[in-house]
């Protein structure tokens, strides 16, 4: 078992999103207080129903583009876990404006709360987007290219925004580029949905699920147990050498589009024979991805201690699991 943040004030910024509500009912359950700071335009209040009865829970409803709410947010906090942001590469090419004042104003405003505040560690959501237009894989950290969306354009700026106040105002900054993160509560409802509970919901209704391309571009899949355990050792690291770094979030394979879908017909079909039966479109490749994305995690096993404890087939299972039981 890794180490977990323990008995701290831990503040998760869009903590009713589906990565932040799993970080919210993690840290809750070793011991933590947690205040949960979301405006709800991404995330649902039924992920935190459970929480809100728990003296250990405090939502804000609130928004990082307000200052005045950051820095109500970060009083008395040891640790912010900053997952807000507006996610999606077509949501950034359709508005790009808001995209970035979302994920750069917004990050910037807590930044500075944090720094006012005198929090001591400040973990944030980074994005593999980052890697842009660089061919090379496995990715490493150190190795990017241009960026390919407005999205990926705001995430590299905080990651420049961070290392800039870590060296100027000695706040401890640690970035993780998450791939392709897929689990319980990630929302299938949206133009912007992500892959897996997309399809989900598609198979389900046994309506074709539409690939973008032939199938053959593939991802680093990343279970959202694998995300909880980088948010803790990144949160509760001593490895000095690990302050001011970004890191890999992330398994080490990649699947192919085709595969995947493969995998979700093949699980769902044990609930419901009849998604067997479910046929799969293709359509033209989608503005601004990149085709193939696999992650080099060495960076965070040396310096964090990271070993993905759920690999893609079995976080499918449990994935599909939880859609047909909830």
């Amino acid at each position: 078992m890794y180490q977990k943040i323990q008995n701290k004030n831990v503040l998760v910024t869009g903590g009713a999103g589906f990565i932040g509500s799993n970080l919210c009912e993690d840290l809750l359950k070793v011991n933590n207080k947690v205040i949960c700071l979301d405006n709800f335009s991404t995330g649902h209040r039924k992920n935190i129903i459970p929480f809100l009865s728990d003296p250990n829970f405090h939502l804000i409803d609130g928004d990082i583009r307000n200052i005045a709410d950051c820095h109500t947010a970060v009083k008395n906090v040891d640790i912010v876990l900053h997952q807000a942001a507006l996610g999606s590469v077509p949501r950034s090419l359709n508005d790009p404006m808001a995209t970035n004042e979302v994920n750069i104003t917004g990050f910037l405003n807590m930044l500075i709360a944090a720094r006012d505040a005198k929090v001591k560690r400040f973990v944030y959501a980074a994005s593999s987007s980052t890697y842009g237009d660089s061919e090379s894989l496995p990715k490493v950290e150190e190795v990017i290219g241009k960026p390919l969306s407005p999205y990926a354009v705001t995430k590299y700026v905080n990651e420049l925004y961070a290392h800039v106040f870590g060296l100027n105002y000695g706040l401890e900054v640690i970035g993780l580029r998450y791939f392709n993160v897929f689990g319980r509560k990630q929302s299938p409802n949206g133009a912007y949905a992500a892959v897996i509970p997309k399809f989900i919901d598609k198979f389900r209704s046994y309506e074709s699920p539409v690939i973008n391309g032939d199938g053959s571009y593939s991802r680093d899949f990343t279970y959202i147990d694998n995300v909880i355990q980088m948010n803790h050792l990144a949160g509760t690291t001593e490895n000095k050498n690990a302050i001011g770094q970004v890191f890999n979030t992330a398994v080490g394979d990649r699947t192919t589009l085709i595969e995947l879908t493969q995998l979700l017909k093949k699980y769902l079909s044990q609930y419901d024979s009849a998604i067997a039966n479910v046929e799969i479109q293709y359509g033209p490749n989608r503005d601004g991805d990149i085709p193939h994305s696999l992650a080099s995690i060495e960076k965070a096993v040396t310096m964090l201690g990271y070993i993905p404890e759920v690999k893609l087939e079995d976080g499918i299972k449990k994935t599909v699991s939880w859609y047909t039981e909830n």
